[in-house]
């Protein structure tokens, strides 16, 4: 819901700010006052392009600011999540239109571009009348509108899975045509598989291969130096660590009886020995494991020379030659089976195809039971707007069946007979502003607002009526502010006097330049208000009893 808007320096407007609540807001004035420059900010808001006209003459930039809730518009909160925009749960939308035509915008603080802008806008505000970016002029947008009619929401999910999975099976079907004669392909593989899987590659192999390759390559040096590191401790031949240790051990037994310490430091020399001991053990199960064998050491070379050459070729380390002959053997399964997976796909494309057709088919049942109820009600509303004869249809125009469309088997095209006899045309090629406004307003009310637009702008909607017509395109107006916020540009006091607020937009010469200002009016202020529409320049007795009797009937 648009909760305020802020102009400054915009056409003949200095600055002006608007508040705006729920129900039917007003906004009147003399002609040439500049009424539906709020309408004209509202639309530069949404993405329109602007040009250098809109800033007010001597002014550098003009500068517009809208602020919405989003309550009631979980799909714009949605959208802002998505492009990382959201602030809290508000949504501030500033334009800036400089003189020299250039313009930028900016979502709660941060720019973003005219596309952003209009997607954002779109779903937070509708402008009906005489105005290229209507909404219901965009057959998207009529295709929603009925949706959300016939509350179609679960058949519409239905459609679009469907259609979703006939692509995605086509998709792989064209995949795997792309790839033409695969048995090169496989041949190729199979014969880089069996190289591979010659060879050991599990990581622990590799590693106990190239520890056994070190201990060889190194085999005469380990020998000598396990010879004499055991001759030094524990050798027969010559003085020995072990031999050594015992003679201390005897030598401090004969005295320890004097000297009680003597005995910690004989268990130390017991322990060393035990460790000794255990270090000489060690050092024979080594020495045996130990052998110059040249042709072993070959033998390992040449393993491990073919493991480097393996990685050389595949470009990846030894390591991960495992991982790399599985992914051979993964794509080898693939095209193995590809043939088999071809003569499957054409099956379940069919399948898709069909199941899409019968969930398409009762989409299509409840958009021509909805069409049917919105043509009637709509016609029979557009009669009470004063269009008497005028005929309103919803035309669902049948899509190519073999092609499953995630919106379903028909588009929708809005049709209006505006006058008795005459054929019915779309509604985006209906001359009449006027016409157009009041069509769109039996539209919306006829829907109930059911669309997920929360704000909607009506300008000059009463243009060419007046009487009881007025009256009931002002009660309309009211009704439909009951479930959605409602802003209208009206001329027409029978109009005027529905609203649940009014703006009045009145315009003054000041040195020679005319500026416009704008004022919420209360409720002596509205009835002066009324009777100026009612009765002109001078305001007679008449006048203001109409005006009382209009605002005291509303309902």
């Amino acid at each position: 819901m648009l909760v305020h808007l802020s102009l400054k320096q915009f056409a003949v407007v200095t600055e002006a700010e608007l508040a705006f609540g729920p129900g039917l807001t007003v906004i009147s004035g003399e002609t040439g006052a500049g009424k539906s420059l709020l309408v004209d900010a509202l639309g530069l808001i949404s993405g329109l392009r602007a040009d250098s006209g809109v800033v007010r003459h001597g002014a550098d930039r003009a500068e517009l600011v809208a602020e919405f809730a989003l309550d009631d518009v979980p799909a714009a909160a949605g959208w802002l999540r998505e492009h990382e925009l959201d602030e809290d749960d508000a949504c501030q939308i500033r334009r800036v239109i400089r003189a020299d035509g250039g313009s930028r915008a900016w979502v709660n603080g941060r720019p973003v571009t005219l596309g952003q802008l209009g997607e954002l806008a779109a779903l937070l505000v509708e402008i009906h009348g005489q105005h290229e970016h209507q909404a219901l002029l965009s057959r998207p947008s009529q295709l929603a509108l009925l949706d959300a009619f016939g509350r179609t929401d679960a058949e519409r999910r239905a459609v679009e899975a469907a259609a979703a999975r006939w692509s995605a099976l086509l998709a792989e079907r064209e995949t795997l045509l792309a790839q033409g004669d695969v048995s090169d392909r496989i041949d190729w593989l199979e014969h880089q598989h069996a190289e591979l899987d010659r060879e050991e590659l599990a990581p622990e192999a590799i590693a106990r291969l190239q520890s056994d390759h070190r201990r060889h390559a190194h085999a005469a040096g380990l020998i000598a130096a396990c010879d004499g590191a055991f001759a030094q401790l524990g050798g027969e031949d010559g003085p020995s660590l072990s031999r050594t240790l015992q003679h201390v051990r005897s030598d401090l037994a004969r005295v320890a009886e004097h000297e009680p310490r003597l005995s910690e430091v004989d268990g130390m020399l017991d322990a060393a020995t035990i460790q000794i001991d255990e270090a000489l053990a060690l050092l024979d199960r080594v020495r045996s494991d130990l052998d110059l064998d040249p042709s072993a050491f070959d033998t390992l070379e040449h393993r491990l020379g073919r493991l480097h050459e393996l990685a050389r070729k595949h470009r990846v380390t030894p390591e991960q030659l495992a991982a790399h002959r599985d992914s051979i053997a993964a794509e080898l399964d693939v095209l193995r089976g590809a043939g088999v997976r071809l003569a499957k796909l054409d099956g379940e494309i069919e399948a898709a195809r069909t199941a899409w057709r019968d969930v398409a088919q009762v989409l299509s049942a409840r958009r021509r039971e909805a069409a049917a109820h919105l043509s009637s009600s709509t016609s029979a509303l557009i009669g009470e707007l004063g269009m008497g004869g005028g005929r309103f249809d919803v035309e669902l125009e049948p899509l190519d069946a073999d092609r499953p469309d995630p919106q379903g088997a028909e588009r929708v095209e809005f049709m209006v007979a505006a006058n008795p006899g005459q054929p019915a045309r779309p509604l985006r090629k209906v001359a009449s502003g006027g016409e157009l406004s009041r069509i769109s307003l039996a539209i919306e009310v006829a829907a109930l607002g059911l669309d997920a637009v929360a704000t909607m702008v009506f300008d000059e909607v009463d243009t060419g009526i007046g009487g009881a017509v007025a009256e009931i395109v002002g009660q309309k107006l009211r009704a439909l502010g009951a479930s959605r916020q409602v802003l209208c540009v009206t001329h027409l006091p029978q109009v005027a006097a529905q609203g649940h607020a009014h703006y009045r937009v009145s315009k003054a010469k000041s040195e020679g330049v005319t500026q416009s200002a704008v004022q919420l009016l209360k409720a002596k202020e509205r009835e002066e208000e009324l009777a100026r529409m009612l009765g002109g320049v001078e305001l007679t007795r008449e006048a203001r009893a109409a005006a009382k009797r209009l605002l005291a009937d509303v309902v």
